[in-house]
């Protein structure tokens, strides 16, 4: 996995994609992510890359021309197919579906854009989707571009130890994940779940299942209902009948 962010920003993000579980797999090349400056292709004398927009109104826009040379030059870099996304709070809203679908692609651009946006222009020519980390406003596309590269890369090959790193997590299968306990055993006078201490692994298994459903329910009634429809969802629900049958 190769990916591409664009922004007038690039010492921010390498900080943060430095650190932690990605910056080590960065660092053993089980995934590739380069950081660009917008800035360096800018064919302005003082080195802008925004302008005041048509029609008025606050802010500044940035402009087509220097980000269109920087995809461009990026996308020359390597015989890989490049899919390019604009971060925006326009686009659809991320879903750990798409996330999915996006680790399976061999190469990823990230547009991020500041001010009062990007000239449609750009956006029109080479973005092939925008997406929307949340129904809200940011100062700038960096943060929701680390968010996304953090969630694609972690689904990659050899970033996190195994596939249930990831695959157990909440939004994985459409429902939230279970309660998760540590030592010690009694804190504040709230002691861990029995079941959890038993080392009966069916047991557990089926704990964990009921908790992950009624928390879904309880919180995220849209994914409940949704997740309820779903084939997968009859084979948990009578693998949860037949676990209390039996015990």
């Amino acid at each position: 996995m190769q990916i591409e962010i664009a922004t007038l920003f690039p010492e921010m993000c390498e900080a943060v994609l430095s650190e932690s579980i990605i910056g080590r797999a960065r660092a053993k090349g089980a995934i590739t992510v380069n950081c660009h400056q917008i800035r360096a292709y800018t064919k302005n004398k003082h080195n802008r890359v925004d302008d005041a927009p048509f029609g008025g109104g606050m802010g500044l826009v940035m402009q087509a021309q220097p980000i269109y040379d920087c995809w461009l030059d990026v996308r020359s870099q390597s015989e890989l197919p490049m899919h390019t996304i604009y971060m925006s709070p326009k686009g659809t809203v991320l879903t750990q579906q798409r996330v999915r679908e996006l680790a399976e692609l061999p190469r990823i651009f990230l547009l991020c854009g500041h001010y009062e946006g990007v000239d449609q222009r750009v956006i029109d020519k080479i973005a092939d989707e925008e997406i929307s980390v949340g129904d809200y406003v940011l100062t700038g596309g960096e943060l929701p571009a680390l968010i996304l590269t953090d969630a694609i890369a972690r689904m990659c090959e050899d970033v996190l130890p195994a596939p249930e790193a990831f695959q157990e997590e909440s939004h994985y299968n459409g429902l939230l994940e279970y309660p998760q306990y540590t030592r010690p055993e009694i804190w504040e006078g709230e002691a861990v779940p029995p079941v959890l201490l038993s080392g009966h692994h069916k047991n557990i298994a089926q704990w964990r299942a009921e908790q992950s459903m009624e928390i879904t329910r309880k919180r995220r009634p849209d994914l409940w209902a949704k997740w309820s429809k779903d084939d997968g969802a009859d084979a948990l629900l009578a693998q949860s009948t037949n676990c209390l049958v039996e015990n």
